[in-house]
C-alpha cells in the first residue's frame, strides 16, 4: 500500500550523529520504511538498543539536537520531516501536536505535574489545541479520564497524581495524550514498570481508542507476548534496521528472520521446564559507530546461518514467497539472505543451554 493511502508513511528514515575530533560518526537508525493506517496498531519490536525509541522520537520531531534525520516522514500525505533534531524538529510538528499526533514517552509518569490536579492538567491540554472555555475543557478532561477506564472520573479529576496508583497514573497520561482524539499516538514503552495485569489493561485501553475515535497506534515495545496480544502488525528492528515485518500472527508464529526466531526462542515456554536453560543469542549488537560503515547484515556475527554473502552484502527487505508487494496489511517482509533456511520451530535454530 502506498504512502498516499496511509496515515503515516515513512521512507528511508535514518538518524546519524556527526563525528568530531574525539568521536566517529554514528548511525543508530538506518533506512527504515513502513506505513501505518488509520485505526491500526503497529508495533516496533526488538531488544534494548535496537533503535526503537530513537526511531519514535525522530518520527515526531524530537530527536536529540545533534542528530541528523534524513528520509521522508509524511502524515496525511504532508511531509513533516525537518531533517534535524531539537528545536527545528519541534517547530515542524508545532501545528500537529495534540490534534494530529501525540506522544506517550517512555518516562511517561514524569509528564504529570505533582502540584496540579490531574483534571486541570488534562483541561489545559484540551485548551491548548481547541478554543474551549473552562467548563468545556473540564468536561473534555473528565470524558478523557472516563474513556481510559478511570472510575468516578469527575471526582478523580480533582485528585493529584500522588493520589493515583501507578496503573491509574499511566491511564491519566494516556488520557492526556488522547484528550483531543489525535489521529496518531506514538507510545514508547507505555507499560514500563507495571505488573503484567496492569500492562494488559493499559494496552487494552490504547487499543480501544481505535474503536472509539479511529486513532492509530505506533507501539514501541520489547515485550513480544504483549505485542502478540495487542498489535495488528509488527516491525522487528535489529541495530536500527528492519529485519522482518508483517501481520503479528504470521511473524510471531512463523518467523523468517533468524533474529526474530532468536527473540522468540528466548521467551519462557508456557509450561515450566526444569531440565534445560532457554536458548540464547550469543554476542552483542554492533555499536552505532560500527553501523555507520558496516557492510553486510548487521546480525551476521551472531547468526548461526550466516555465510560469506551475509557478511559482505546487506540484505534488502523482500516479500516472503506467497505474499506480494511491500508493507501491505497482509504482506510478510524479511531482510535476510538465508530466510528460506530458518526452521519452522524457532528453538531449533539456537542451541539450548544444558542445565548445570
Amino acid at each position: 500500500m502506498t504512502g498516499r493511502s496511509s496515515l503515516l508513511s515513512v521512507r528511508d528514515l535514518s538518524v546519524t550523529f556527526p563525528g568530531g575530533r574525539t568521536r566517529p560518526v554514528a548511525r543508530p537508525v538506518g533506512g527504515l520504511s513502513f506505513d501505518l493506517r488509520a485505526g491500526e496498531i503497529l508495533a516496533l519490536a526488538g531488544e534494548s538498543g535496537a533503535g526503537k525509541s530513537l526511531t519514535a522520537r525522530a518520527l515526531v520531531g524530537m530527536a536529540p539536537p545533534d542528530a541528523r534525520v534524513t528520509g521522508s516522514v509524511r502524515i496525511h500525505d504532508a511531509e513533516v520531516l525537518p531533517g534535524t533534531g531539537g528545536p527545528a524538529g519541534r517547530k515542524a510538528f508545532a501545528g500537529l501536536w495534540g490534534r494530529r499526533v501525540s506522544l506517550i514517552p517512555q518516562d511517561s509518569l514524569s509528564v504529570l505535574s505533582p502540584v496540579h490536579p490531574v483534571g486541570d492538567q488534562l483541561a489545559a491540554a484540551a485548551r491548548s489545541v481547541n478554543r474551549l472555555g473552562r467548563r468545556a475543557a473540564r468536561a473534555a478532561a473528565v470524558a478523557a479520564l472516563d474513556r481510559v477506564g478511570i472510575a468516578d472520573a469527575a471526582r478523580r479529576a480533582r485528585a493529584y497524581p500522588h493520589e493515583f496508583s501507578g496503573g491509574m497514573r499511566q491511564r491519566a497520561v494516556i488520557a492526556m495524550a488522547t484528550v483531543n482524539e489525535p489521529d496518531l499516538v506514538v507510545a514508547d514503552e507505555p507499560t514500563t514498570a507495571l505488573d503484567p495485569e496492569s500492562q494488559d489493561q493499559v494496552l487494552g485501553v490504547l487499543g480501544s481508542l481505535r474503536e472509539t475515535s479511529g486513532t492509530a497506534l505506533l507501539l514501541i515495545s520489547h515485550d513480544l507476548p504483549a505485542v502478540r496480544r495487542h498489535a495488528d502488525r509488527v516491525l522487528v528492528l535489529y541495530a536500527g534496521r528492519l529485519v522482518e515485518s508483517g501481520p503479528v500472527g504470521t511473524v510471531l508464529s512463523r518467523p523468517r528472520a533468524p533474529y526474530t526466531a532468536g527473540l522468540l526462542a528466548s521467551l519462557p515456554p508456557d509450561e515450566p521446564v526444569t531440565d534445560r536453560r532457554l536458548p540464547v543469542i550469543h554476542g552483542a549488537p554492533p555499536s552505532p559507530e560500527e553501523l555507520a560503515t558496516l557492510t553486510g547484515c548487521a546480525f551476521a556475527a551472531r547468526c548461526p546461518l550466516a555465510d560469506a554473502r551475509c557478511r559482505s552484502h546487506t540484505p534488502e527487505p523482500a516479500a516472503v514467497a506467497g505474499t506480494a508487494g511491500h508493507d501491505g496489511p497482509g504482506h510478510h517482509v524479511v531482510a535476510c539472505h538465508r530466510h528460506q533456511d530458518v526452521p519452522a520451530t524457532a528453538r531449533d535454530l539456537f542451541r539450548e543451554e544444558s542445565s548445570a
